[in-house]
């Protein structure tokens, strides 16, 4: 009888100038994880971001809702970045814990790992090579959104076996057979979004907030976006379903804070999210449980009905899609209107909501942008009684806004995607503390 598979988890390191968990969890590896451990594998998970790691000092994950700073080193910073004013650092545990957690996790089948923002690629490089000093011959396949976007560059600067682009659901089984030489029994059809199994957040040393993910994909196609480039189809997930999974988490791991990593949660949402804030406002759960919204809210789908839907769920946390006030200009995407932001912001309000618990992502840094744009978007929002916050652009391969990135920006973009990276203001003519601390002044005058 074979032994069934050892398939180790990796969610590496960021290399970065700064960085922080937001709320920042590895999603689609934990639901690979949850899924091949249902499909009989033998699964264990390392993070290279654990904040709660044994060998840190203890802390209560319930704190600021679960977000906090990562453990840094400072570090070089990559070739072509020496005009950025800026440390440069690895966050997350020390290489030595990482060595060590391998080893201990004994040697495994095959390595899964992920790597989510591009020009964080450093960050698994690095960790790729750490695996490879411990265990050479064991396969190593990389996926997740830089795979995905920049799949040949992985191929070509990471030492893994394998690049896996797009949706890994339905594909793992086969690597895991291609790898290891024996096939795991698949728990559930893995497209199917009700039947997957939950993530395996139960992996983790702690678990101080709970990703989910209660739909993919988005019905927009903004030009500064990839959304549509890594999630073309649609899907949703059945309100039960999701309900279910909060009340998992709540009842038997203790969770309070749910963090909704959806690009469109509000989209449609009388027969979705107002169903799964009702579900939990009927159960009295809502009571007790802390929601956020990092990933920006269509703002023309905030009724009436689903800002208090909202409130009474227990959601403390709620980000809106602005991106800029000057509504009349915008061309880059048609997602608001001027009334309908205003409208937004009322009901909102009128639901309970104070203004430190309502902000508007603006973005910042985009090609050709007057800087004086932006902060008149800043005043447009805070006369709405609304935090405004910037969001500095990242340029993004495939992207309708990329040809227009590359013609402004000061490096060759196509040749390393840690260009790319929004703490540069890459399509900017010199990085500005200047700049940054304007609109930080504007923002708080």
């Amino acid at each position: 009888m074979k032994t069934a598979p050892r398939i180790l988890c990796i969610n590496p390191w960021i290399h970065d100038f700064a960085a922080y968990d937001f709320w920042a969890k590895p999603l689609g590896l934990l639901y690979l994880a949850g899924l091949l451990r249902a499909s009989g594998c033998r699964v264990t998970y390392i993070d290279c971001l654990d904040r709660f790691h044994p060998n840190e000092k203890s802390r209560d994950p319930s704190l600021g809702h679960g977000r906090g700073p990562y453990r840094k080193a400072f570090i070089d910073k990559p070739s072509g970045l020496a005009d950025v004013p800026r440390r440069y650092s690895r966050y997350g545990i020390e290489p030595d814990w990482f060595t060590q957690d391998l080893k201990s996790a004994g040697r495994p089948d095959l390595v899964l790992m992920t790597c989510v923002m591009a020009y964080w690629y450093p960050g698994a490089a690095e960790a790729a090579r750490i695996i490879r000093s411990v265990y050479p011959d064991v396969p190593i396949v990389l996926g997740g959104v830089y795979a995905t976007l920049y799949p040949g560059h992985a191929k070509e600067c990471l030492n893994v076996d394998e690049v896996v682009s797009g949706q890994a659901e339905a594909a793992v089984l086969d690597l895991v057979e291609k790898y290891t030489g024996s096939r795991p029994e698949p728990a559930c059809d893995p497209r199917d979004m009700d039947a997957i199994p939950y993530p395996a957040l139960d992996l983790q040393h702690a678990i101080p907030y709970a990703p989910l993910l209660t739909s993919k994909g988005c019905p927009f196609s903004c030009d500064y976006c990839a959304s549509r480039l890594l999630q073309p189809e649609i899907r949703r997930r059945d309100p039960r379903a999701v309900f279910d999974e909060i009340g998992f988490w709540h009842r038997y791991h203790g969770v309070r804070d749910f963090v909704f990593y959806d690009d469109a949660l509000l989209v449609n949402a009388s027969n979705h999210a107002d169903v799964i804030f009702s579900m939990i406002r009927d159960s009295g759960m809502g009571m007790d449980l802390h929601l956020h919204t990092p990933n920006a809210l269509h703002v023309r789908n905030i009724s009436k009905t689903t800002a208090f839907l909202m409130r009474q769920a227990g959601m403390k946390t709620v980000r809106l899609g602005v991106e800029t006030a000057e509504f009349e200009k915008r061309d880059m995407d048609r997602k608001v209107c001027a009334q309908e932001f205003k409208q937004a912001a009322a009901y909102l309000k009128e639901a309970g909501f104070f203004r430190f618990e309502i902000g508007a992502y603006l973005l910042a840094g985009l090609p050709g942008q007057d800087p004086a744009a932006v902060e008149s978007s800043i005043d447009i929002v805070k006369q709405a009684g609304i935090t405004p916050i910037i969001a500095h652009y990242s340029p993004i391969a495939g992207t309708k806004m990329w040809d227009a990135a590359k013609a402004a920006s000061r490096y060759n973009l196509e040749s390393d995607p840690v260009f790319t990276n929004n703490a540069v203001m890459p399509c900017q003519q010199a990085f500005s503390w200047e700049l940054a601390a304007r609109f930080k002044k504007r923002i708080n005058s």
